[in-house]
Order: structure tokens, then C-alpha cells, then sequence
């Protein structure tokens, strides 16, 4: 019984033991849902540690679940992105597990900004929440409703794994 007690704290500790941001070399890649206003979809993200404290990667999103009042073909649907990510879990020390990422992202529908969080439950695995929204538009006239897919406030949540 002693042995079992053991060897479950000692595998506790390991999979608690996970660092959320690493710095140079690090790779993190996420998927989950992307919630925004009459449309929702799945998100895929991938960054990689330049710095202590700075990544870059891409995010793509495309809207599954579209208002039928809209007409969205696959460019209104799609949208990808370069980001820049500014890694603060180190510097507001919450926890070493918890990692929190303001940045800036340039896409094919506007230049933005977000707000990302992430808590890693083992070495590989955790979960992440991101919010987005627009600083400027590419389109400066009216945006049609399709057009506004990409171009508002969204938010993300799902998984996020360390490669």
C-alpha cells in the first residue's frame, strides 16, 4: 500500500510538473472552436518560441456554422493569419503551468490584435481561450454581413499540446 501511495504522488507530481511557455524552441499547437456573432467554427493555431518571452506561428479559422441569412462562400469562410505573440506567463508568475499572450496578428481579412490564455495540465497537454478583435479593416466601404465573418470580436477555446 505504502509502494502504491508512492508511486500515484510521484506520477501526480510529473504530470503536474508542466511548463506552459519554454521560450526558444518551444512549439505549441492548438485546436478548438471559434465562437463569433452568426457564425462559429474551428480554429487551428501554431506557434513556436523565437525568445523568452516572444513566439510567432499562424492561426486559421473557417466558419462551419453560418447564419443562413448570409451568403458566405469559402473566402468569406476562411481566414488565415500570421501572429506575434508577447509570452507573459513568467512575468506575472500565476502559476508555471499558466501562460497568458497578448499579440498581434496580420491576415487576409484585417491586421488585429488578441488576448490568449493557456493552462497546461501535463507536459503535452492543456487548454487555451483566446479572444480577437480588428484594429483595422482591409476593406475600408461598407463590410456586407458575410464580409463581417472574420472582421469582429471572436473568442476560441479548446485544446493546446506542446511538440
Amino acid at each position: 500500500m505504502k509502494k502504491l501511495l508512492t508511486t500515484i504522488m510521484l506520477l501526480s507530481v510529473y504530470f503536474v510538473s508542466a511548463q506552459a511557455y519554454q521560450g526558444k524552441g518551444d512549439d505549441k499547437f492548438q485546436i478548438g472552436a471559434n465562437v463569433q456573432n452568426n457564425a462559429t467554427g474551428i480554429n487551428v493555431s501554431y506557434d513556436f518560441g523565437v525568445g523568452e518571452n516572444i513566439s510567432l506561428g499562424f492561426s486559421s479559422v473557417y466558419a462551419l456554422g453560418i447564419d443562413e441569412n448570409l451568403d458566405a462562400d469559402f473566402g468569406d469562410r476562411f481566414d488565415l493569419k500570421a501572429r506575434f505573440n508577447a509570452n507573459l506567463g513568467n512575468v506575472v508568475k500565476i502559476d508555471e503551468n499558466f501562460d497568458i499572450y497578448p499579440g498581434l496578428s496580420f491576415g487576409l481579412k484585417n491586421f488585429g490584435g488578441h488576448l490568449g490564455m493557456r493552462y497546461f495540465f501535463s507536459d503535452g497537454f492543456g487548454v487555451f481561450t483566446e479572444f480577437n478583435t480588428p484594429i483595422a479593416k482591409y476593406k475600408s466601404e461598407a463590410l456586407t454581413l458575410a464580409e463581417k465573418t472574420h472582421n469582429q470580436f471572436t473568442m476560441s477555446f479548446g485544446a493546446t499540446f506542446n511538440l
